[in-house]
């Protein structure tokens, strides 16, 4: 696919478009083959944009990128929860793959407990490329990617990015590079925990009320940065009315949040990491936009009466 053809996409995105049904077979198909040659922790250099839940809020992604930078004079990282509960889960997905296909060097896209088929069954993606594309293939090709998803990626050796967070089961980053990522998440074990957990004002473990993953504390969070030589986790996977949330003493952990008046109802603003090439650190705040909460277009509803 030459670069003028992924241009021609974007840019059919970048207007709130979805691509027709064949050429994002070969999108998700190009990403697939991108992909597969990365690393469960892809290592990423600064500086670089760290990116909390977008949760298919597409108008709010494009102004994350208008605070923070174009690709590909910046780079970013993702870190999960790309559809599901907005109403452009479809367009949102789709761009960030035409940006890996594009761009594969500047962007990097973690997976997210709701990068699943059996989540996206429940939570809206499933239902929303039935509406818009009249039957599930463009679902199938999209879930197809979510399972070549990175589990993580890795800053300059020193700051860990990831959807949720800890697991019992996983004492170093070398554990995480021998999961075979290339599977549906599974229902327990260190594979889903990444994808479920999250902090609490604890000290060690403790069950989630998520019903998946664990709540976990500070001493684990200290033992698991020390062993790995880690400054900093970054992770997402939970709504920070700021945008942002530092955890535990030695503030060693970060939420971010990326997805601005969450649900369109939630209020809360929206933050991005960037991380300059000393990796000092700064957040980006941004506001949801006017076209977000309007951007369900009437002709793609189906008809109560086919």
């Amino acid at each position: 696919m030459s670069d003028k053809s992924l241009e021609q996409w974007l840019d059919t995105l970048k207007q709130g478009k979805c691509l027709p049904e064949i050429e994002l077979f070969h999108l998700c198909e190009m990403v697939k083959s991108i992909l597969i040659e990365e690393n469960n922790v892809q290592p990423v250099c600064a500086p670089i944009v760290i990116c909390g839940d977008i949760h298919g809020q597409f108008y709010d992604l494009l102004e994350l990128f208008n605070t923070g930078g174009g690709i590909p004079e910046t780079s970013y990282i993702f870190m999960g929860d790309y559809v599901d509960r907005g109403h452009n889960s479809v367009e949102s997905f789709q761009y960030l793959l035409a940006l890996k296909a594009r761009y594969p060097d500047n962007i990097t896209i973690l997976r997210g407990n709701h990068e699943t088929r059996q989540i996206t069954q429940v939570y809206g993606f499933y239902d929303e490329c039935i509406r818009k594309y009249g039957n599930p293939n463009a679902w199938k090709y999209c879930t197809d990617v979510f399972d070549y998803l990175n589990i993580s990626a890795i800053v300059e050796n020193k700051i860990l990015c990831i959807h949720a967070g800890l697991s019992p089961e996983i004492k170093t980053i070398d554990q995480i590079r021998i999961i075979d990522r290339k599977v549906e998440i599974p229902h327990e074990g260190a594979f889903c925990d990444m994808m479920w957990s999250d902090p609490d004002d604890i000290e060690t473990w403790s069950l989630s009320p998520r019903g998946a993953g664990w709540l976990f504390g500070s001493r684990v969070t200290d033992e698991f940065s020390y062993i790995n030589g880690l400054s900093l986790i970054c992770r997402a996977h939970q709504l920070v009315q700021e945008g942002y949330k530092y955890w535990f003493p030695r503030q060693n952990l970060v939420t971010v949040w990326s997805a601005p008046n969450y649900c369109y109802r939630c209020g809360n603003q929206a933050a991005i990491l960037c991380v300059e090439e000393d990796l000092t650190k700064s957040f980006k705040i941004f506001n949801a936009v006017a076209e977000s909460s309007r951007s369900i277009p009437a002709k793609s509803l189906v008809p109560y009466f086919l």
